[in-house]
């Protein structure tokens, strides 16, 4: 049956792992086009964020592989399937039996070796803004942007149903491609994710977002 959570409880810590780093998934296809506006208040160089926020609102699919290294060191894979605005999913290969859904209203993970299937709304998660058509986060969000030669790191705060999370997103400051994130939860734990084999701009079947709500 499935559960709809306002608040994660203890005993979904593994869950709020995955779920976090599907989220930070979609802020490698949704985050990067944060506002000038927002950069310029709070005091950053707009330059190479912009020009990677231009690159990146233009990419309204994307697809690929990934490996994710927990915070003992212990390392998942899978493939992650993105379409804007408000669709999501994140599959996790074997051993690993979880799926992470985003229809557009709501955000569903799924552990098929527990059988369970925990519900949170969309509006209530850092997807509300990282799947939208239009991404304008606000300046408090931006926590900084360092530009070198070679890497541009963007980093993200925000508070949402899973407490106070920051992300940095890795991008070649050439291609503007992106190359890794990592995830710091609200208990210092870090997540970091890279990935590989993406593309950009692709269609998907309906069925690779929906949810059954009838289970």
């Amino acid at each position: 049956m499935t559960k709809f959570d306002a608040q994660p409880s203890n005993r979904l810590s593994l869950t709020r792992r995955h779920f976090l780093g599907a989220v930070v998934a979609v802020g490698a296809a949704g985050a990067a086009p944060a506002s000038v506006f927002a950069q310029q208040a709070a005091g950053l160089n707009p330059g190479i964020a912009q020009a990677i926020a231009d690159h990146f609102s233009s990419i309204k699919t994307m697809k690929g592989g990934f490996l994710q290294i927990g915070p003992r060191g212990d390392q998942m894979s899978g493939a992650f399937f993105i379409q804007r605005p408000g669709k999501m999913r994140f599959n996790y290969d074997p051993p690993s039996r979880m799926r992470v859904i985003c229809d557009g209203n709501n955000v569903q993970v799924i552990n098929d070796q527990t059988q369970t299937r925990n519900m949170y709304q969309l509006s209530k998660t850092p997807l509300s803004l990282l799947l939208a058509n239009k991404i304008d986060l606000s300046a408090d969000m931006v926590r900084s942007v360092d530009s070198q030669p070679d890497l541009t790191k963007i980093t993200l705060g925000n508070r949402t149903v899973f407490g106070d999370s920051q992300i940095t997103m890795i991008f070649d400051s050439k291609s503007y491609d992106l190359r890794q994130w990592t995830v710091i939860d609200p208990q210092g734990k870090t997540t970091d994710v890279i990935i590989n084999n993406v593309k950009t701009n692709v269609s998907f079947d309906d069925s690779v977002f929906r949810i059954d709500y009838t289970r």
